[in-house]
Parts: structure tokens; sequence; C-alpha cells
């Protein structure tokens, strides 16, 4: 395919484009026999190349594809020098189209010898011996002598287009303006551009730039698009956006190729609107645009967390016909480990191994995270003893999701082959987060000594104990029933000059939880120096204050507004589980509607016409049993208003074993039906749904009433 080197860009990233004369039909050769010898250059695009089967076709595809193109509207007035009129004067000029000649000719050889064909040839390899030379004038000007006293502008093109040695183009550039007055200067510069591309040489592109506007040479279209493809491959998105914003005051209008260019320029620039909008305008116009440019969309999507926006992006593509190559499957997986989804990359996986691409190291790494984010634990540990088996290198990263992964889930097990793989390594060193996991995995088990032995091997390697390794400790030494040494490691915090944070605080309350009455003064008072607000909320508890008139629910409420979303239904767990502990139901009430009434707590309670359920697996256990005996009292309050119960009464507890205690919350529920003599019975094929009927419900709760009464 032929490009036109004066044309507007509309390629940033081909070689600048031909220029040969066209051929006639082999009909025309019997009546311009005469004139065979004689050709005239003409100017063509790309358009215009319709390849043949006949010999002169070939030989004329082959011109088109290698020979630089001067203008795109003005004709070559010089003349190609011949072996009998070497000055190129009048009678050696090419005529409008070439002449057929018979192959099999005796003079076959010999035209061939003087077409333009045969000097390109030579003119290329001039220019791979100006390739080879010394950047001085004067080793440039004696390979430069073999073209003789008459150098054409044609000429001139074809050797620096043909050139790539960035040191040795500025002497060549000089020496071609001393002997030429070119019809139009910017292609020379523009040919001379392209070898600094070919280089990645921003700076001398940039220095190439001025020396133009020095001259007076106008820059034009092709000027610029080969300036910000350089930007582009040099991973300079900023200088490609700096000129393409300077093209309007050089009179130059960007083509649909350099503006799809821009959407990954502007993307990369972190100029998201900017890329956006152009991207808006691509799909209305129907711009084609490259894979480069949808792996960019993706990622800018990917990093703004529009997610979605990923999908559709990737969906746009496929429907444009633009076939998924490796950088954007991995572009997209590493999106969707980000938007924790680790089904849609397993979804991506599949289909880019259907497709017939083989994964590389970056999309294990990539599927690793995903899944090791997403808690896909199986996945995760497939695809690591994957990367080992194929012997690719893990890095620090990749080994602390998968340490993090275990930490979260329980599987203390694989985490310590994991850890002894990342210690064996040559490559990776443990930080502060590989030694973070160990211990949260030592601590959840209640095993103090490991995690204590952990702690001094993170010192030992140079890392002092962040929050997350002491909030860690915390909960440790609040299941083993060491009071004393959750207080230690609350004030080793302090003296480490950090300051508690909601987690932290809510973990100090999760082990008064656990712990027995009696021990509880010792850490009201640190709870009371990590929150305020929280030590007056404890307060009421561990002291047994009067309510006053509302003043708890107040008191409650103002902890609440002052702390994160997401450790609210904790706080709220742990307040209503001491309360219950401490035999204060009408607390644990109180914080229950509470919960209920701000949304801390939602859908805990679902109706239908045939149904009315309970869901309790997304509170802690003594926020269950309040739950329980709240719903009760309102079935009870249902029956004394006359209304009808549904034929079904369900209470799901989930299955499994329970975050919040060592059974699962089924057991503890059930355990609690049993003593309530309640009618509810565990489902044979639903697990962790207790069911009743209506009849059932209706006796028991009114017998209830009887003795009550």
């Amino acid at each position: 395919m032929a490009y036109n080197i004066c044309s507007s860009p509309s390629s940033l990233f081909h070689d600048f484009p031909s220029i040969s004369s066209s051929s006639s039909s082999p009909s025309s050769s019997s009546s311009s026999s005469s004139s065979s010898r004689k050709f005239k250059l003409r100017n063509l695009s790309s358009s215009s190349f319709q390849p043949s089967h006949s010999h002169s076709a070939t030989l004329h595809s082959k011109t088109l594809l290698h020979a630089p193109q001067v203008s795109l509207h003005e004709p070559i007035s010089e003349q190609i020098p011949s072996e009998g009129n070497p000055e190129g004067n009048s009678t050696s000029s090419y005529k409008s189209s070439r002449i057929w000649v018979n192959p099999r000719s005796p003079r076959a050889k010999q035209l061939e010898r003087k077409s333009y064909d045969a000097r390109y040839k030579s003119l290329v390899n001039v220019a791979n011996s100006l390739d080879s030379c010394n950047p001085s004038q004067e080793d440039v000007s004696l390979v430069l002598k073999n073209l003789g006293g008459r150098v054409l502008e044609q000429d001139a093109v074809t050797v620096i287009n043909n050139m790539s040695n960035s040191l040795v183009v500025p002497f060549v550039l000089s020496y071609f303006q001393r002997r030429i007055r070119p019809s139009r200067e910017a292609i020379l510069y523009n040919v001379t551009l392209k070898v600094f591309r070919k280089n990645r040489d921003m700076d001398a592109i940039e220095k190439v730039f001025d020396e133009m506007l020095q001259r007076g040479v106008r820059p034009d279209n092709v000027t610029f698009s080969t300036i910000i493809s350089c930007a582009r491959i040099c991973s300079v998105p900023h200088k490609a956006v700096e000129w393409f914003e300077k093209m309007p005051s050089f009179g130059c209008e960007p083509d649909e190729v350099t503006y799809s260019v821009m959407i990954d320029a502007y993307g990369r620039a972190g100029n998201i609107d900017m890329a956006l909008r152009l991207y808006d305008r691509a799909r209305t116009e129907s711009w084609r645009l490259d894979t480069v440019t949808f792996s960019t969309l993706i990622r800018m999507y990917g990093l703004a967390g529009n997610y979605d926006g990923c999908l559709n992006v990737y969906q746009e593509m496929k429907v444009l016909g633009v076939k998924p190559n490796m950088v954007i499957y991995n572009t997209l997986l590493d999106a969707m480990g980000r938007a924790r989804r680790p089904w849609q990359a397993k979804s991506i996986f599949t289909e880019m191994m259907n497709n017939g691409l083989s994964p590389n190291w970056v999309t294990y790494a990539s599927l690793l995270r995903a899944y090791g984010r997403g808690r896909y634990s199986e996945d995760a540990l497939f695809v690591y003893k994957e990367m080992r088996e194929k012997g690719m290198e893990m890095n620090t990263h990749l080994y602390n999701t998968l340490l993090a992964m275990c930490a979260d889930l329980g599987l203390a097990d694989e985490a310590f082959k994991i850890f002894e793989d990342m210690k064996s390594s040559a490559t990776c060193l443990c930080d502060s987060w590989t030694f973070s996991s160990l211990i949260t995995i030592y601590s959840c088990s209640g095993n103090v000594s490991d995690a204590e032995r952990m702690l001094n091997e993170m010192i030992e390697s140079g890392f002092e104990p962040t929050i997350f390794v002491l909030t860690s400790l915390v909960q440790c030494y609040g299941k083993a029933g060491r009071t004393d040494d959750v207080v230690k490691t609350f004030y080793q915090l302090l003296d480490l000059g950090l300051s508690p944070d909601d987690r932290f605080c809510g973990c100090l309350l999760n082990v008064m939880t656990q712990t027995p009455k009696e021990e509880l003064f010792k850490l009201k008072d640190c709870v009371d120096k990590a929150n305020p607000k929280l030590g007056s909320v404890v307060r009421y508890l561990v002291e047994g204050l009067e309510e006053g008139d509302g003043e708890f629910r107040k008191e409650a409420s103002e902890l609440f507004d002052s702390i994160a979303d997401e450790v609210k239904k904790p706080f709220c767990n742990s307040l209503i589980d001491l309360s219950v502990n401490l035999n204060l139901m009408d607390m644990a009430c109180q914080l229950l509607d509470l919960g209920l009434t701000r949304e801390i707590y939602t859908d805990i309670q679902t109706k239908s016409q045939t149904q009315w359920s309970l869901h309790l697996k997304s509170l802690s256990l003594g926020a269950s049993l309040t739950a329980l005996h709240a719903w009760i009292n309102d079935l009870s309050k249902v029956l004394e208003s006359g209304e009808d119960l549904p034929p079904v009464l369900g209470i799901n507890t989930g299955h499994g074993k329970h975050r919040y205690s060592e059974k699962g919350l089924a057991s503890v529920v059930e355990s609690h039906l049993n003593e309530l003599n309640a009618p509810f019975h565990e489902a044979p094929d639903k697990a962790g749904w207790f069911l009743t009927t209506q009849v059932a419900a209706k006796s028991w709760l009114e017998s209830r009433e009887l003795v009550t009464a």
C-alpha cells in the first residue's frame, strides 16, 4: 500500500508515501515503442494503485511501495539523468505513463537499468552507506558524491526516507539543502523527522522543528503527525497533547486518524474529559480506532472506577470488528481485579483462551490479583501453581496478595507454604504487608506464641509494627483471654505515635465482648482514650448507668455519626453483644432499633403473601438473638391485632462457620429455639433455614401469651 507524504496525516504509524509513474495497458505499446526510454514522474495516492497480474504492474507496485512521494498535487519538474543525457535535459523527461516492454526482448535488461526502479535501488544503497558512515560533513559528502553533480529533490527525499541513523541524517539534510532548491522544503524536513522518530528521539525532533521555523519553512499536517506519533511511541503523552494543540496556530487541521490517536494521548496524559469527548465523537463519526487506543480507554475507565465502562468499550470494540489482543485482555483482567469481580475475570480469560491466545506473565499476574482480591481461593491457588510449573517468577506484591487472601479466609496451611516459597525466592523480600498477613493468620486462630514470633521476626527485618499488625495482636490476645496484653499493645500503639483508627477501636470493642465482666474496666479506659464518643456509650453498659431521658440513644447516635460507614455494623454488633453479655436487654433492643432506623441493618425482614422471613446471617450472635426476640414479639402483636400470619414463617441463619463465632450461627439459633420450645425446624433442603407453619406458630405464640399472663 502506498501513502502520500504530503497528504493529511491519515496514518501516524506508517512510512511516508511512495511515488511512481502509472502503467498504461499493454495495448498502447505499439504506438509508443519509440518513446520507451522516456519517462515522466507522476504523483499517485494509495487509492490509484490497482494491482494486476502483468509483469509491468509488479514493477509498478514495487515502486509504489518504496519510493517516497514528493507532492500530492505538484509534479516533479526535475529530470532523471540517463547515460546519453547526464544533465537530464529536455528529451529525457518521463512521460505520464509507462511503456510496456516484452520481458523476453533482448533490450529488456538495458531498459530496466535505465528505469526509476533501478535508480531507486541505487538510492536505497546510498542511504544504507550513509547509515554506516561517520557523522561528519566530510564523510557524508564522500558518499553523496556518487549521486553526481545534479541532485534531484526526489533523490534527496528517497535517500533520507530510507535512512535510520539519526546522528548522520542532520549532515545529509544540510548537504541536500545546499545543492537543491526543493519545491516544498517541508518534505525534506518531514522525512528527516521520520528518521528521528525511528530512533525515538523526541528532543532532536523538537530541534528540527525549531530549525524549520528559523528557515521560514511552514510545517504541514505530516510534520505534526510525525511529531505526535513520536511522542506516542516515546510514552510522553503530554508532549503529544502539546503538539496537537499547536496545529491550529499553523493552519493545520487534524484528520480523524490524528484525532483517534489523541484519544490515547489525552487518556494517558490524564485529561479524561477530553479523551471521552473525542471517543464520543469517534463513535458518532465512525473513526477507525486501533487496539492501543481501546486499551487506553479501558485502563482509563478502570482507574476512574467505572468498571462497567471498561466492559462497554470492550463490547463496542468487538462490534466494530477490532480483534482483541493480549494487551486488551490483560488490561481488562486488571480492571476486573480492581473491581473485585473475579467471575468476570474468569469469563474474559476463558474467551481469551478460546481465541487461541496463550497467557503470559501479565495475564497470570492480573488473574492472580483478581482471584486473590475476590477471595476465589481455589482459582488463585491454581494460577499460582501453574505459574510455578511454568517457571514464572513471582514478585512480592503477588505473594502478598495470596497471603492476604489466605489471612482473610483462614487458610493457614496454604499461607505457610506460600511464605516458605517466598523466603526461598531469590528475587522476593518479605515486607511489612507480608508479616502483617501472617500475624493476622496466627491471631485469628488465637495462636499467641507464633503471632509473637512473627512480630519479632518482623522487627528484626527492620519493620516497625503497623496499626494493622497491632490490631491483629489485640484480636489475638483477646481470643486468648490475655486482657493485660491487650492493654499493653494499646499503649505500645500510642508510644509508636500511631492514632487508633475506627478498625482498631472496633477490635477493642469486640475484645470486650469476649472479656470477663470483672476485667472490663481495664479495657474501658483504653476505649475511652481511643475514642471518647465510643467510651461514653461503653460507660453506660459497663458501669450500669441510668439511661436518663433518652441520653443513651442520643450518645449512640452521635457515635454512629462520627464513624465511617464500613465500621458502623461491626460497632453496632459488638455493642449489642456486650449488652447481651451484661444482661442489658433493653439497651440491646435500643441499639438494634437504632441500627434499623439508621439503615445500618437492612433487609433483615422480608414479607410475601406466602412467607415472612427473618434474615440473621449478617448479624453477630448477640444481635441475632436480640433480633429474634424482637421478631417474635412483632409476630405476637400481629396476632393481637387480629391479623393473620402467612402460611410459612422462616428464619435464615446462613450456613457454615460464622465470622463472629467458632460455632455456626445456625447451631446457636437452633439451640435457642429449643430453649424457647419454638416450633421451628431445620429445613432438609435449605441449609441454614428454620421453618414453621402458620398453625404451629399461632399455637405456640398464644401459649406464650398465656404463660406470660
